[in-house]
């Protein structure tokens, strides 16, 4: 199937919007009788019939427990914590007291995205994808790619305003991008309701479909440079073959980190670039089958770097 990473990203990335928004649903028992309710928020029985105290009423399960909470910091079946890196060291930095539970979801974290996924956050959970996404698919559309850049900024921009954030965090006592996160305004605003963030989300389109090429993504967030670093040996990688390719270059010109695909038209190679989001894209394009997902051989790639 020629879209089916394309396909199943965005099956995974709106699945687990769906899943937190149905982890927020509860019941509420009154008189004998369920009622849905959203967020605990049962105000609206307060003054009608069915008022809570006289119904001796009662909050019980909720929906569905597979994810609850949001992006930073959540539990799967209310049991598994994960949490966001980036976020736990800016609070962490910031002064804050963190639970333990906060900690455990960090290296749960760690593990899955350090040892195995990578940087496959960005493509394969992150909402803001879906928006920069779009944007991509705009410029290719109107032919915005072919254009002089209107804006030139370094890939490894990224890195520095990482390092910028957490000295801030330091300095000012706040967790500095949490309070302005694009991913958080977007998934907190499908979850519980969109407000003024979504001017937010709004910057972020017009800035990748008007002035930069995968602009966010590629070339600014703070959270993709985390799981760039934490995910720089992970083992889950693209695999290119240089004897099955005609060089027809769609894989590098569809790429949202193109630079990663620096050995395409050169040499069989393991996609190693920490940048890349395993988002399977150049594998769809290629109609060589000359790109793979693959296990790496960590063994043999440290002795070449030896």
């Amino acid at each position: 199937m020629k879209y089916r990473f394309l396909i199943l990203r965005r099956v995974v990335q709106v699945g687990i919007l769906v899943l937190f928004f149905v982890g927020n649903f509860s019941w509420v028992s009154i008189a004998g009788k369920n009622y849905g309710v959203y967020q605990g928020d049962t105000s609206v029985f307060i003054e009608d019939s069915r008022n809570l105290a006289a119904g001796e009423s009662k909050i019980t399960n909720r929906a569905m427990h597979f994810f609850q909470g949001n992006l930073s910091s959540s539990k799967i079946f209310g049991v598994i914590p994960m949490s966001d890196p980036l976020a736990v060291a800016q609070l962490f930095l910031a002064g804050g007291a963190l639970a333990l539970d906060i900690y455990i979801g960090l290296i749960v974290v760690l593990v899955i995205y350090g040892l195995f996924l990578g940087r496959a956050y960005c493509a394969y959970v992150c909402p803001v994808n879906l928006v920069v996404d779009f944007a991509a698919y705009l410029r290719r559309k109107f032919g915005l790619n072919t254009l002089v850049k209107q804006i030139h900024i370094g890939r490894n921009a990224k890195y520095g305003i990482l390092f910028l954030t957490l000295v801030l965090c330091f300095i000012f006592g706040i967790a500095v991008f949490e309070m302005i996160s694009p991913i958080s305004m977007l998934h907190r605003g499908i979850v519980f309701g969109m407000g003024a963030g979504f001017f937010g989300i709004l910057a972020v389109f017009l800035f990748d479909f008007l002035l930069l090429k995968n602009g966010f993504c590629g070339h600014i967030c703070p959270l993709g440079a985390t799981f760039s670093l934490i995910g720089k040996y992970s083992i889950w990688r693209v695999k290119y073959n240089f004897e099955k390719c005609t060089q027809c270059m769609q894989c590098v010109q569809i790429c949202p980190e193109n630079q990663v695909l620096h050995n395409v038209g050169r040499k069989s190679a393991v996609i190693d670039g920490m940048a890349c989001i395993k988002c399977g894209r150049c594998i769809e394009v290629c109609n060589d089958n000359a790109l793979t997902y693959g296990i790496a051989n960590l063994i043999k790639r440290r002795q070449n770097e030896v």
